[in-house]
């Protein structure tokens, strides 16, 4: 989980779609419909991703991990519970062989539903990326075989992304043997065993082709993922086996593309996919280059993209951020509009996860869950009748319509009000657009330490929050674009600090402009109300007119329209 073949242009295949629901976006913006078109195949044209039209198609998605490979992060495991086979062994040594069959099919039919789908494209995402474990589809045995019954849980959601216009790039997370040697992958000895043994490259083939033939004429499907976060550098691996992964990468895509000549592919670098060193040259003209981008600096800081933007000018090919994520609302805020300013489409990691309220859609825990995740954490454990009914009270939970949906997350990976606007997410649109500063030679201590706007950092309030302001001297200013669903007036309660008894801000939303005084010293918070926006987007500019003021953020909430 850590923080692309010259396509000949042939006939389009217009496949039925049926579109069974009108929908009315009371959360996401006007431009976030579902069409009523048939998703066609895409294909690379420099830059971009495209459909057979020629139209631009920007990648927005989240990403659908925990189903066909469950992480133990995510279940509040411990050690005993790190990985899908652990997972099972557990659950396993708590109930019973019948039982434990029965959960894990469950399970996988409760996990990701039509309902899913179909929440995922109301929200304005056109794009998913289910992380798909080897295990689920290929035995471990000496025979490989394919277990054709498993495929019925692809073929579902292929219906289902059809029927909603979503597409799918399928992302291989857990290859035969590991490809990092950590428990991501599910493997059993905690070796990059992909790259150590021969036949398990073979098995890869042979697994991803039957994929490929499979899905080969499914438009709906993006494309395909080699390739999950190869070969970590902390351990070694990087080091020892990285020289092998473009060279696999090129075999695997000649092979499919004795099968399969239209389908974009994905390839990803070594350590957790950001080492893009290994890749030498665009060897076909279909590919998309990926990397994933977690901001787990504490305190919080915004990772530079700059090398995989020169890699794009090299490599003359689209980039990805395939996984984003598991952080905070001031970040997800910052990183999506950094990845859009740069043309950089994005994958949100991941959609549904037991009680967090730092993703888009929380299990409820069950009752006494914590007999279950104790006891992955060594703890003692729970009789079989507890087990079983703690478990089933889980299955329940997972769907769609049982889980807790996180509006804020939503709404700031889109930008947009009602919300919380931290003040350091000004604009990515450089000087005297995004910002004016007096001495433009500074450089940030904290956040944005390649822009002259000045941060501080005040505290570290949790694993993953810490409290930043901006600091603005008299004449400076920041501009943010913030979006609003329909024409609507906002009270703003901004948190301030001024370093004299009277300063004065004004800010600028789009032509209204208003000029509030703060009085006294220290932080406070001081709120304007009937400040109007406009449907779609809109550009707020606060700027200190007199005296030095520090600002953490900016709060939108609903007013009665006047």
């Amino acid at each position: 989980m850590y923080c692309q073949l010259k396509i000949q242009r042939q006939s389009r295949t217009w496949l039925p779609v049926v579109i069974s629901l009108v929908v009315t976006l009371l959360m996401s913006c006007g431009e976030r419909t579902i069409s009523e078109r048939p998703a066609t195949f895409l294909r690379v044209t420099g830059h971009d991703i495209v459909n057979e039209d020629g139209e631009k198609v920007f990648l927005r998605g989240v990403g659908l991990g925990n189903w066909l490979l469950p992480e133990g992060y995510m279940w509040h495991f411990g050690e005993k519970g790190d990985r899908p086979r652990k997972i099972e062994k557990l659950i396993l040594e708590m109930t019973d062989v019948e039982y434990s069959a029965r959960f894990w099919q469950r399970f996988r039919r409760n996990f990701i539903r039509e309902a899913d789908i179909r929440k995922i494209r109301e929200l304005g995402f056109n794009s998913v990326r289910p992380a798909l474990n080897a295990r689920v589809f290929m035995t471990e045995d000496d025979s490989a075989r394919i277990i054709m019954e498993n495929f019925q849980y692809l073929d579902s959601l292929v219906t289902w992304c059809k029927k909603y216009g979503v597409y799918i790039i399928l992302d291989m997370h857990g290859a035969p043997g590991g490809q990092t040697g950590q428990n991501i992958d599910d493997g059993p000895n905690d070796l990059p065993e992909l790259f150590m043994d021969k036949k398990f490259e073979e098995r890869l083939i042979k697994l991803w082709l039957e994929i490929v033939r499979r899905y080969k004429d499914e438009p709906i499907i993006a494309g395909y993922d080699l390739l999950n976060e190869p070969l970590p550098e902390r351990t070694g691996a990087a080091e020892k086996y990285g020289h092998l992964v473009e060279p696999l990468y090129k075999k695997l895509t000649t092979r499919i593309r004795q099968i399969d000549s239209r389908h974009v592919i994905f390839l990803e670098g070594i350590n957790w996919s950001n080492d893009w060193s290994i890749f030498s040259e665009t060897f076909d003209d279909n590919l998309v280059y990926q990397f994933h981008y977690y901001c787990w600096n504490r305190p919080d800081e915004l990772n530079s993209i700059n090398q995989y933007i020169k890699y794009r000018e090299k490599l003359n090919a689209p980039i990805w951020v395939g996984e984003t994520g598991e952080k905070n609302l001031p970040v997800y805020w910052a990183t999506t509009q950094l990845f859009e300013k740069n043309n950089i489409g994005w994958s949100f990691w991941p959609w549904k996860k037991l009680d967090r309220t730092n993703g888009l859609c929380s299990i409820n825990r069950p009752k006494d869950w914590e007999l279950i995740a104790n006891y992955s954490k060594g703890g003692p454990k729970p009789s079989k009748n507890e087990a079983i009914r703690v478990l089933d009270e889980f299955l329940g939970n997972i769907l769609f319509e049982n889980c807790r949906f996180t509006t804020e997350v939503y709404n700031s990976l889109f930008r947009q009000i009602p919300g919380r606007v931290a003040a350091v997410n000004y604009g990515h649109d450089g000087y005297m657009n995004s910002y004016f500063v007096n001495d433009t030679l500074f450089r940030s201590e904290y956040y944005r330490k390649q822009e002259p706007v000045k941060i501080e950092s005040v505290e570290n309030i949790s694993d993953w929050n810490s409290i930043q302001n901006i600091v603005l001297n008299e004449g400076e200013w920041t501009a943010y674009q913030i979006r609003s669903c329909k024409p609507d007036y906002y009270k703003c309660i901004i948190k301030i600090n001024s370093d004299s008894e009277k300063s004065k801000i004004t800010l600028i939303i789009n032509d209204f402009e208003k000029v509030q005084e703060i009085t006294g010293v220290g932080w406070q918070e001081i709120q304007m109300n009937d400040i109007k926006f406009r449907e779609g987007k809109n550009r707020f500019q606060v700027q200190a007119l007199t005296g030095t003021v520090r600002i953490e953020y900016f709060n939108f909430s609903k007013t009665q329209e006047n």
